[in-house]
């Protein structure tokens, strides 16, 4: 497993002090607490910390697994994702910003009719046609949205593990959880877009295990 310069911080600061809390961590990187919970949760599903409720992050080594590892080894997608946010690639700047609103999500899958995936636009990429010149209304989505094949997408049988360390890598807060449309004629090799997995996902799936549920 390849690790970011921040995760392989963490793993020298937990093995010199741990057990520590994460608040503690986040102090010694200047950073705060919410912004190192990604991080935190790869390196205990890697095997590498652990953690445990009370007492805080500790190391655990290269060589050993622990409980937590092992089980989101085994965890799939499709048994974690969440209902879809979409916006269909007609869809006016101005309304996909409504809907980013009212849903309050980080980012949103453009998708076609049926619900093949066309694009994602986030906040960012909505802030900056709005700072420009024209009028929100006439403009449609599908102008700024990144479009694949530079979109970063999970399947539903692959492991959470392999998602969570896209989100990481890719610096994103989440992926279309898609499906390969090969037997639907005419929309061969096309990916319908059926869930997604985000970086609260993973939270919410690190807090179970820990917690023993």
């Amino acid at each position: 497993m390849q690790l970011t310069f921040r995760q392989r911080e963490i793993i020298g600061i937990v093995k010199e002090k741990g057990p520590i809390t994460g608040e503690v961590i986040a102090q010694h990187l200047n950073l705060t607490r919410a912004a190192l919970r990604a991080d935190l949760t790869i390196l205990v599903m890697a095997g590498l910390i652990d953690a445990r409720p009370r007492v805080g992050y500790y190391y655990v080594g290269d060589d050993s697994r622990s409980f937590i590892s092992e089980k989101i080894q085994e965890m799939k997608v499709n048994d974690f994702k969440s209902i879809p946010i979409v916006v269909k690639e007609e869809a006016s700047v101005y309304d996909t910003i409504v809907t980013m609103f009212v849903e309050d999500v980080g980012s949103l899958f453009i998708v076609s009719e049926g619900g093949l995936l066309q694009g994602v636009v986030s906040r960012k990429d909505l802030l900056k046609v709005t700072l420009g010149q024209g009028d929100l209304h006439k403009i449609p989505v599908k102008v700024i949205m990144t479009r694949m094949p530079n979109i970063i997408t999970t399947f539903l049988d692959e492991s959470v593990f392999d998602a969570a360390k896209k989100i990481i890598e890719h610096q994103i807060d989440a992926l279309p959880v898609v499906r390969l449309c090969a037997g639907d004629p005419g929309h061969e090799g096309n990916l319908e877009v059926v869930g997604r997995f985000t970086k609260t996902n993973i939270t919410r799936i690190f807090l179970e295990l820990v917690e023993g549920k």
